[in-house]
């Protein structure tokens, strides 16, 4: 350190900073006056060409003037409007006034007469007196209107002896039609004001933003605004008492312009200084080769480049040795640095693999991290959810309660049934644990969750199932052990009538839980997927007899009668005998359980080209719509199954689908259920 106290500099440094200092002045004292010189005169051009467009813009408003005011003389000169006005032809006049309308490119027409008013008129605007209010050429705007309008009128009076004083009022209005049309032919931008309300324009309405207004010396105003990103210079002129025209030059190349000259006039004071820059290391090279090789490699190590080794001249001692110390440590924190980044990729390809979700939330339960899983089982996005409070993001299906009360503490596990984004409810377990990271001023909260909706349903099914089995079971078996109790009893004391009375009723017990296990049997099969089936050659007849025998002494019981209605060639079909009479015992069981006493339960069979259809129908309540979907599904509720849990008709379904057939169930007309299968028909006779 000097006398002064400053450090001193290198050499190579003193260099290129008074090469680069002296070489970027330079160009600075050259480059900025001639930017503003420019810039200036840029701007000169562009309030030159607003000038002449809006001289421009001025002739084109009078050309349309007169061609209005030509037109309204040329239209109170027809011949034809005179014949039409003088027989007061209101329909004909109104066709011609359309006609010339459409024919000299206006919009509309009115005739007025000077002591009734008007005697027609194409203006669709109502609410105006034209006739009292418009009495010259000119141009008007109507503040009633809505939204406010303005036109280009020309007026003309039908000079004939034989016609009252008849005035031709023609206009075209200032839309945005014709502020488009101003805007091709001008070149420039252009809107129509009203009292300082925009009339129309050709930008969309609304878009145009005034910046500032400056008084110009030829013009009314001027102003700069922008639309978006464009700036525009725009100057505005009146048109007649309250109505303004602006016109608007967009300066966009000019701005472009100017960013092209400041990154051209940087881009040269860049190249002259890189350009000195070298100069001067060269030159130092040769001063001080070792101390520049050293730096060239300190910086490069600086900037994160570790696979480029440190090298210097070995010709000081001194440089030699620092150049060995940094090199180790360049291949020591290069190896650091590729040990923590493949532990980074790993730790990420575990997040991702992990199928639960993974959530962290700062200390103000806002969502700090959101995992692939996470986003798998709730279908909302990281990017929408990031930053957002957990309590709007997981939104409980009781909107009394939030997220936030139910967040378990490290080791604990809660759930909750949250409102996922498609509408549907899921039910989360979620587990917490506390994250504070050394370096970390506070500590944040993890959460994992799994979506256990499924095992929360099959839990619940499981459990309804086993009520619905354990009452079934329990119904039956208490009946049987009654009946047997009164025998042991009273066996001696009863009548032979009485005997027989509580055998069949044991046998009617013995034959539900048969049936009810069999069902439980058939669908355990059919879960584990060793279902089968062994069709043969069957008469169906002796299919339906078969189960009509087995349920006889049941439907004896209640008075109810099986009535079979079978076609005069009994089909053969193609059919498991044993898995067709489950069936048929399951449906005419159904028919027995909800339909009522004395009454009668029928079993038809249609023939229908290669199937035979076979319907059991009752006298019961009937489906209801909404169930019939759900009846051939196992645990559905409101099965009619006789296991009470939806075994029954999930077993007919599933060996009716198995033979090729169809199922299906509807309401009978006057009351009751329909349900139906179908059967293959057998080809040849019955050996």
């Amino acid at each position: 350190m000097g006398k002064s106290g400053r450090i001193p500099r290198s050499l190579p440094l003193q260099m290129i900073t008074s090469f680069v200092f002296v070489i970027m002045f330079t160009a600075l004292i050259i480059g900025i006056p001639a930017f503003l010189l420019i810039r200036g005169q840029l701007n000169r051009q562009a309030w030159t060409q607003v000038d002449q467009g809006t001289r421009a813009a001025q002739a084109l408003y009078a050309a349309h003037q007169h061609k209005i005011e030509s037109i309204a003389d040329l239209t109170a000169q027809r011949p034809t409007l005179h014949e039409f006005i003088l027989d007061e032809n209101s329909e004909g006049l109104e066709n011609y006034l359309h006609t010339l309308q459409v024919s000299a490119e206006i919009d509309w027409i009115i005739i007025c007469d000077a002591n009734k008013g008007d005697i027609m008129s194409t203006l669709p605007l109502k609410g105006m007196e034209p006739c009292q209010n418009w009495e010259t050429s000119s141009m008007y705007w109507e503040s009633g209107t809505t939204p406010n309008q303005a036109w280009i009128i020309g007026v003309s009076w039908i000079k004939k002896d034989d016609i009252p004083r008849i005035k031709v009022i023609v206009g075209t209005a200032l839309d945005q039609e014709f502020t488009n049309q101003m805007h091709v032919e001008t070149g420039l931008e252009h809107s129509i004001y009203a009292n300082d309300k925009l009339i129309s324009s050709s930008f969309a309405v609304g878009n145009a933003v005034q910046i500032e207004t400056r008084p110009g010396a030829e013009f009314l105003e001027q102003r700069t605004f922008k639309v978006g990103v464009d700036s525009y210079y725009a100057a505005s002129f009146a048109l007649n008492g309250e109505l303004k025209a602006e016109v608007a030059l967009s300066i966009l190349e000019i701005v472009d312009t100017q960013k092209q000259m400041i990154i051209i006039l940087l881009g040269s004071i860049l190249a002259v200084a890189i350009s000195g820059s070298w100069l001067g290391v060269y030159i130092a090279r040769r001063i001080s080769n070792p101390l520049v090789q050293l730096t060239q490699a300190a910086e490069k190590f600086s900037q994160g480049d570790l696979e480029t080794p440190v090298m210097a001249s070995d010709q000081v001692q001194e440089v030699s040795r620092v150049a060995r110390v940094l090199e180790n440590a360049r291949i020591d924190l290069q190896q650091t640095l590729t040990r923590l980044q493949n532990e980074q990729d790993w730790v990420s390809h575990l997040l991702e693999s992990i199928v639960e979700g993974i959530m962290t939330l700062d200390p103000k339960c806002n969502i700090s991290y959101f995992s692939q899983g996470a986003e798998r089982i709730t279908g909302w996005r990281t990017e929408d959810v990031l930053g957002k409070p957990c309590d709007q993001v997981f939104k409980l299906a009781n909107p009394k309660e939030r997220f936030s009360q139910f967040m378990p503490h490290p080791g604990e596990r809660h759930k909750v049934i949250v409102i996922l984004d498609d509408g549907r409810q899921a039910t989360l377990a979620i587990t917490g644990a506390h994250m504070a990271p050394s370096d970390a001023s506070h500590a944040e909260n993890i959460l994992v969750f799994r979506d256990i909706s499924e095992e929360e349903a099959i839990n619940r099914l499981v459990g309804q199932f086993l009520a619905n089995i354990v009452h079934e079971f329990r119904t039956p078996l208490s009946a049987l052990s009654a009946s047997i109790e009164l025998l042991q009893d009273q066996v001696d004391d009863l009548t032979l009538e009485e005997v027989h009375e509580l055998l069949g009723s044991l046998h009617l017990g013995i034959l539900g839980l048969q049936t009810l296990i069999d069902n439980l049997l058939e669908g355990a099969s059919i879960q584990a997927g060793h279902f089968r089936v062994a069709p043969q050659r069957v008469d169906l007849g002796i299919m339906i007899s078969e189960a009509a025998l087995t349920l006889h002494p049941l439907l004896e019981k209640y008075g109810q009668r099986l009535v079979v209605t079978l076609p005069a060639e009994i089909p053969v079909v193609n059919a498991d005998s044993r898995r067709i009479v489950q069936v048929l015992v399951n449906l005419i069981s159904n028919a027995h359980k909800f339909g009522p006493a004395d009454e009668v339960i029928n079993l038809s069979v249609l023939v229908d080209q290669e199937w035979a259809r076979i319907k059991i129908s009752d006298r019961g309540s009937g489906i209801p719509v909404e169930s019939q979907e759900f009846l051939f599904y196992p645990f559905s509720h409101g099965s009619s199954s006789n296991a009470g849990a939806g075994l029954g008709l999930s077993v007919v379904k599933a060996i009716i689908n198995a033979h090729g057939g169809q199922t299906g169930v509807e309401n009978r007309p006057g009351g009751g259920a329909i349900f139906w299968f179908t059967l293959p028909i057998a080809t040849g006779d019955l050996i």
